[in-house]
Parts: structure tokens; C-alpha cells; sequence
């Protein structure tokens, strides 16, 4: 790749679990994306636990994108009748980021079989920050975040803010 590709960008992380009932002594997820993207450098500037609504999905979100430029929104994505971070976020998203949720769901397939295809993950751009929403589980938080969120998230916000 070339190197002038990818431009030195200071990035913030944000996490937002979506769920009714973790705390944060039991939110293994959000402490997994947590400890990977601290891990590979990136501050973390925004953490909440926020109920399934989607008033206060959009609100955590909005209020995050004041200091992160890097969401990662795990839980409320699949299909049961509270799932709705999906449609609390993409009103929100300038453009999506079409691969993420089939290259999510294509190294899901390979680890949990066609039950992969329940996953609703989808990722965007909404004023130069990326957005990604993710499964709640810690296997979907360690599979996202290390082998697609890390990897290219300086790629993305260079494209984000050009």
C-alpha cells in the first residue's frame, strides 16, 4: 500500500455497549473492543452502557462524536423486537461502509456457521468519524475490532476526511 495512502491522524476511540442489563463490572464486550483498541494506540475518550432505545442510541452517539472519531457500538443488532441500534445509527451515516458487514459476516461464518447471517453489522461514516455496529458478544467484539476495525481504521477516517 502506498504510504501516502494513509494519513498520521490522531484517533479517539468511543465504546457504546447497548443493553438493558450490564453494568460496567459485566460488560465483557465493551471491555474487550476497550482493551483492543487501547491496545493498538487509541485513546479512549467516550465509554456508556446505553438502554435499547433508539433516542438513547442516537443521543450516546452524537454526544461521543464530540470527542471520538472512532464508535464501536456493540449489542441491539440482531432481530429480536428491542434490537435497534441499526436503526437508530443509519440516519445518522453520510455513507456506509458496504464490506465491513459482509466481510464481518463471511469470518463469522467460519467460526459459528450459518448463524452468521442473523448479524445485522454495518459501519459508516457520519462527519468524517467511523461509526461501527457490532454483535454484543466478546466473540463478535474480538473478531471485529481486531481483524477489521484496527486494521483499517486510519485507512477509513484518511478517506473520511479528505
Amino acid at each position: 500500500m502506498n504510504p501516502d495512502h494513509i494519513q498520521p491522524i490522531k484517533i479517539r476511540g468511543a465504546v457504546i455497549t447497548v443493553s438493558s442489563s450490564r453494568t460496567p463490572a459485566t460488560d465483557s464486550s465493551g471491555g474487550t473492543i476497550k482493551r483492543l483498541l487501547e491496545g493498538s494506540g487509541i485513546e479512549i475518550s467516550h465509554y456508556a452502557i446505553v438502554p435499547d432505545t433508539i433516542e438513547a442510541i442516537r443521543y450516546e452517539v452524537i454526544k461521543a462524536m464530540k470527542s471520538a472519531n472512532c464508535i464501536v457500538l456493540n449489542g441491539g443488532t440482531g432481530l429480536t423486537h428491542d434490537d435497534c441500534t441499526i436503526e437508530a445509527i443509519l440516519p445518522l451515516l453520510d455513507k456506509r461502509i458496504e464490506g465491513f458487514g459482509e466481510f464481518f459476516r463471511t469470518i463469522s461464518f467460519g467460526e459459528i456457521g450459518s448463524a452468521a447471517m442473523l448479524s445485522r453489522s454495518i459501519a459508516g461514516i457520519s462527519g468524517g468519524k467511523a461509526i461501527f455496529c457490532i454483535p454484543g458478544s466478546t466473540g463478535a467484539a474480538e473478531l471485529a475490532t481486531s481483524r477489521l476495525i484496527v486494521p483499517e481504521i486510519g485507512h477509513i477516517l484518511t478517506h473520511a476526511n479528505k
